[in-house]
């Protein structure tokens, strides 16, 4: 039996890298988000941080990331706080003197209640870099660590994911003989046992990817092709990424309907393992499910639910994808069935997630989201939907408490997120509802 095809999901559900801050309200404050550059040196966060201090205002949120810019010597810090109007501008200004580069990223008028968080699709560029750990570095127990081929390999495919921007083609990837070989040994282990084990939705999509998007033994689809059908089954799109990114970050991804994808291969020597998602966990385990419509939007749930939360409560819905969208079971005609891509990219976990060895529990996103769980190993606890649809309500009854002073809406026309938190914008919600009743009604006296 193998290991499980992946360690990790492209998002890292740890919290190390974020800092919430109690902070107390008052009544002349508003929210300030901003962002700003320092230089690895000893210190100057500390001298970077004593503005706040000396000024007494309080942060609700502190996050380091690796510069985009300069990777490796530069780091970037997002920053939400509590700030008195008056002192704004003092602040921004002690802030300047200590740092390399200030943008405040949301100061907008009756919004004082919304931090910062991507609004619209292209503002995914902002953090899509920004990620945690390999990318073309690797750990030292990375099957590839001490494979100066592969390493140079895999910073190929990272260029390609640190230059892209959103509206550009996915660049086209010319795959190496030792690649197609691991991609067949997974692929063609993997059909033998999706007519039994997947669920249905992945069955009837996958022979379709094989008609449209050469999903084939002796061939590893570009990405590109798939995002367009896969654009044209759900709206959902594919974006390259160089390795993992928080999970603030992936999710919100997934409120846009877009999936951040890697393009590259695992390590040839070890074809059924990969300590981090792969192009074969992506195409093979991910892809297929995108293209159906409820779990699409079960996705997009996921992500929306994550815009502007506390961070207990993005590390919960982590949890819930983990539990999911990565390790998902379902019922279907009285049989457990997998939808988890975690499970439908390894053959061998494929095969143990529907054995009598591991514990199967009934899906509960209040229970699930408190759920621990191993990253190194095959699953001890599953959990068990009804349904997708039945899942997504479980997950919409979650996601309303969360404390979140508005709510969100996608909109599919400007691909933008609209805020809901006031009376112009709930008419304007109105408005567009009585549109599509209108369109329900016309349909059901033509059915009559």
């Amino acid at each position: 039996m193998d290991p499980p095809a992946q360690k990790k999901s492209k998002m890292d559900t740890g919290d190390d890298s974020y800092i919430p801050v109690p902070a107390p309200s008052a009544e002349n404050s508003s929210n300030l988000s901003l962002m700003f550059s320092l230089r690895e040196e000893k210190g100057s966060l500390l001298n970077a941080l004593k503005p706040f201090q000396k000024l007494g205002i309080n942060m609700k949120h502190l996050e380091s990331r690796p510069s985009k810019t300069n990777p490796g010597s530069e780091y970037d810090f997002y920053v939400d706080c509590v700030c008195p109007p008056e002192i704004k501008e003092e602040l921004l200004s002690s802030l300047k003197s200590h740092s390399l580069s200030v943008n405040v990223l949301s100061r907008d008028p009756g919004m004082d209640e919304v931090p910062w968080f991507p609004r619209k699709i292209s503002d995914l560029d902002r953090f899509a870099n920004q990620v945690l750990s390999y990318g073309a570095d690797l750990d030292s127990d990375h099957p590839g660590f001490t494979d100066e081929v592969y390493r140079a390999r895999r910073k190929q495919f990272a260029d390609i994911a640190y230059l892209y921007k959103h509206g550009e083609p996915i660049p086209h990837v010319e795959y190496t003989d030792k690649e197609v070989n691991t991609w067949r040994t997974i692929f063609c282990e993997l059909i033998k046992l999706f007519p039994t084990h997947a669920c249905k939705e992945h069955n009837h999509v996958f022979p379709l990817l094989q008609e449209n998007c050469g999903f084939r033994e002796d061939n590893i689809p570009q990405l590109e092709e798939v995002s367009q059908y896969l654009q044209s089954c759900t709206g959902f799109r594919l974006r390259p990424v160089a390795g993992l990114l928080s999970s603030r970050d992936f999710l919100a991804g997934l409120a846009f309907r877009v999936f951040h994808s890697t393009q590259y291969i695992r390590h040839f020597s070890k074809p059924n393992y990969t300590p981090e998602p792969d192009v074969c966990h992506e195409l093979l385990g991910h892809v297929p499910l995108f293209c159906d419509p409820s779990f699409a939007q079960f996705s997009q749930e996921i992500g929306l639910a994550s815009l502007g939360a506390p961070e207990e409560y993005v590390q919960q819905l982590a949890t819930l994808y983990w539990f999911t969208i990565e390790f998902g079971l379902c019922k279907q005609n009285g049989q457990t069935k997998a939808y988890g891509a975690g499970l439908l990219s390894s053959f061998g976990e494929l095969e143990y997630c529907l054995s009598d060895k591991p514990d199967v529990r009934p899906l509960d996103p209040f229970k699930t989201s408190f759920q621990k769980y191993p990253i190194t190993e095959m699953q001890p606890v599953y959990f068990l939907a009804n349904s997708f649809e039945n899942a997504k309500q479980k997950l919409m009854e979650f996601a309303h408490t969360i404390p979140r002073p508005f709510s969100v809406r996608y909109n599919p026309y400007t691909q933008s997120v609209d805020i809901i938190k006031d009376k112009s914008s709930v008419q304007n919600l109105v408005s567009d509802i009585k549109y599509e009743v209108d369109i329900l009604q016309d349909a059901l006296r033509k059915l009559q």
